[in-house]
């Protein structure tokens, strides 16, 4: 997965020949740390995380670049079997993420103590680091056995136990990283930090704290697409935003009596958009209905998880 041209530069700007680039593809199931661990290789929060599983719908892409490198991180859905078309829509974003990638960061559970043999088929013979996140939670003589049992699963190319939550490991994960990347020129100018624009992650905030605030269906129900954002001179920006939901009764557990529920989700929001942008803005959040988008070809089309 590398860019079809590549510029033309002077040669006092071209890349050492060192120079390392390449796509690394987080995989694993729901709630093992892929977005924790995106969130602090890059230092700097991209991915949305809560404590619920399939939180990540679509991947996320990071770039992470120094003077040697760039590594481009694709924060992937958790590996599921897909129950109705919005589901299918995610894995095949898996699929297309492994194909692309150079490298592949296997995320396993440490606190769980069996093998992920679904996951394990989507990495076929793709090269492979195998990550056993959450070390901080166990006792360090419980990691061998686990190891063990999934390297006789499949011939991982390291085995790195690590902490993504308390940033214990991540140098030697990123320096295991960097040794396995083609050299290569940067894909993308250096102070880039994703491809994905600020309405995405917008969007994104959003569904998050949606997704904090209630349980049960109503998160994995929504979708959030921003309408408008106009940008005032001497003013606050205006966004528009609208919660997509699939039936009425969601519809008015999310606005609340009064409104007072929505109220709720625009403050929580707004005060995350304006840390992660920099700059103050207005938040207009409206609620709307479409009937089973998740199992909708032509809603799925239209909020890009298919195409």
């Amino acid at each position: 997965m590398s860019p079809d041209h590549l510029p033309d530069l002077p040669a006092s700007d071209l890349p050492s020949p060192d120079h390392r680039c390449g796509y690394v593809a987080l995989i694993g199931k729901p709630n093992v740390g892929k977005s924790t661990l995106l969130n602090a290789l890059m230092g700097l929060k991209l991915s949305i995380v809560t404590h619920r599983p399939q939180t990540t719908r679509r991947r996320v892409l990071g770039i992470l670049s120094g003077d040697d490198h760039q590594v481009i991180l694709l924060d992937t859905p958790g590996i599921i079997e897909p129950r109705y078309g919005l589901q299918q829509a995610m894995m095949n974003d898996v699929r297309v993420s492994t194909s692309d990638a150079d490298l592949l960061v296997f995320m396993a559970d440490a606190t769980r103590d069996k093998v992920d043999e679904m996951s394990l088929g989507y990495v076929g013979n793709r090269p492979a680091i195998l990550v056993l996140n959450k070390i901080d939670k166990i006792r360090q003589e419980d990691v061998l056995p686990l190891v063990t049992s999934y390297m006789e699963a499949h011939a991982f190319d390291e085995v790195i136990p690590l902490s993504a939550l308390k940033g214990k490991n991540l140098d030697i994960l990123l320096a295991s990283i960097l040794k396995r990347l083609p050299q290569a020129p940067a894909f993308y100018p250096k102070d880039m930090i994703s491809e994905q624009p600020e309405r995405f992650f917008v969007a994104e905030i959003i569904r998050e704290k949606i997704f904090k605030l209630y349980r049960q269906e109503v998160p994995y129900s929504t979708q959030v697409e921003i309408v408008s954002w106009e940008e005032r001179e001497g003013e606050k920006d205006l966004v528009h935003a609208d919660i997509i939901v699939e039936r009425e009764s969601q519809k008015g557990i999310l606005i609340g009596k009064g409104g007072i529920a929505l109220k709720k989700i625009g403050t929580f929001a707004r005060e995350d958009i304006e840390e992660f942008i920099g700059r103050p803005i207005f938040l207009k959040l409206h609620v709307k209905v479409r009937n089973d988008w998740r199992n909708s070809e032509g809603h799925l089309r239209s909020f890009g998880y298919t195409t």
